[in-house]
């Protein structure tokens, strides 16, 4: 079975961006951190998401509809995202058997499947007991407010420590397996 791999940047306290969303404070953005997370990204054939991260995207020159990761199939899990021309065929919106979807993207071909990103939806993730493995690359900054790594979700789970790896930036990736009671 596929596993659903969270693999996300946090500051010390939780947070995956500030309040309107974005990384400019408290974001490491260069470093061996950052280009070992990029290669990472090339052992991924699938992402999810939801549509707040997928129009992360568009500040950076990204058009509605094209898939972030073009060698990825892209889920992007929203009832309210509609393109104005058909997307690429690499991105697919999912508005509905949310879970249903998701169980069966897990038990179906291909490489783990990459969690790009969203506290909201990493939350209806979690609650579900959908993730699998969680990656962070943990920065060496306190936000006090902002986009929490894991939404509002209140769920208890233990987790393994699988690996840590420190960085001359400051910045730690931890690398946990996700154990549901």
């Amino acid at each position: 079975m596929r596993k659903i791999v969270y693999h996300v940047a946090s500051t010390l306290d939780g947070y995956i961006g500030n309040e309107d969303g974005s990384v400019d404070k408290g974001f490491v953005p260069e470093g061996e951190h950052v280009t070992e997370y990029l290669e990472s990204l090339k052992s991924y054939d699938t992402v999810i998401m939801g549509k707040a991260t997928y129009e992360f995207g568009y500040q950076y020159g990204m058009q509605p509809g094209q898939p972030p990761y073009p060698w990825m199939k892209h889920y992007i899990f929203s009832k309210t995202l509609h393109f104005e021309t058909p997307p690429d065929e690499r991105v697919e919106i999912i508005d509905r058997d949310e879970l249903a979807f998701l169980r069966q993207l897990k038990a179906g071909e291909g490489t783990d499947i990459y969690l790009c990103g969203g506290g909201a939806f990493a939350a209806f993730l979690l609650e579900n007991e959908l993730i699998d493995q969680l990656i962070v690359k943990l920065n060496p900054a306190l936000l006090g407010s902002g986009i929490r790594l894991f939404g509002t979700s209140k769920k208890y789970v233990d987790l393994t420590l699988l690996d840590s790896k420190p960085y001359d930036t400051g910045v730690l990736l931890l690398t946990y397996q996700i154990r549901y009671q």
